[in-house]
């Protein structure tokens, strides 16, 4: 398949420009024209390059690119060992970071939801932008212990941080990875708990007296779902060779 038709039916899935983001979403490095194999990830980092030149991949799909808002211009140290990389295997990097948060079909925060088993899947209209913030409600109420373990079962992760308790639990708030400061507007949507990935101090302290129940179940694992997602619409519309390839990590 030709790099540019897959960049323009992602840009048409994704809709990048319909959002302000920290980083440029879609094609980040070029690489060959005509694409066959790609990998997919969490993270561009150095044992993803190296697991996708393993394999062979002539692209690299990722929800963390490079080049963000703030970090240093000279390519040195780390960034210039991972760009050589891909240069040396002539692969493209392309990267959707808010996009694939918040997309209503393979975006991080619906995958959550519905690997949760959670039903009504909506986006908080009031919360910008639209579906960063989305809501989920369980057919049958479970307690906040009953959460935790469905949680880490269905991660395969020990929870990073949560706070707790008996009361039962209909309606869920998501938004992973570094989401933690949305839990009040959670509170507004009416939600009985929040689900993120990281946890900042005062976080607890909201949820404590605020009464709503908090789990930070990591930032890698919360968003390692959206990108899986998008890889299998990729394989099936397109018949390509799609990998997803996780490389761990505990935050």
């Amino acid at each position: 398949m030709q790099r540019a038709a897959l960049l323009a039916q992602l840009n048409e899935w994704l809709q990048p420009d319909m959002v302000q983001d920290y980083c440029p979403n879609g094609l980040q490095v070029q690489g060959r024209d005509v694409i066959e194999r790609i990998v997919t990830g969490v993270t561009a980092s150095q044992a993803l390059l190296d697991a996708a030149v393993e394999v062979q991949a002539d692209t690299v799909i990722v929800h963390h690119g490079y080049f963000w808002k703030g970090e240093p211009e000279a390519v040195v140290g780390m960034k210039y060992r991972r760009l050589r990389t891909l240069f040396a295997h002539d692969m493209n990097l392309i990267a959707y970071h808010l996009p694939l948060d918040i997309h209503p079909e393979f975006g991080n925060n619906r995958c959550l939801l519905q690997l949760l088993n959670c039903s009504d899947i909506q986006a908080v209209e009031a919360v910008k932008p639209q579906g960063i913030l989305q809501l989920g409600t369980f057919a049958d109420a479970l307690s906040g212990y009953e959460l935790a373990d469905r949680i880490e079962y269905a991660l395969a992760r020990t929870l990073v941080a949560c706070e707790l308790n008996e009361q039962p639990i209909s309606r869920i708030a998501v938004c992973t990875g570094g989401g933690q400061g949305f839990i009040e507007q959670a509170l507004a949507a009416g939600a009985d708990a929040f689900i993120t990935g990281e946890v900042s101090e005062q976080t607890i302290h909201v949820a404590r007296e605020c009464g709503i129940q908090f789990f930070a179940a990591g930032h890698h694992a919360t968003e390692r779902y959206g990108v899986q997602a998008l890889g299998d619409k990729i394989a099936s519309q397109f018949n390509l060779d799609v990998q997803f390839i996780d490389i761990d990590n505990p935050a």
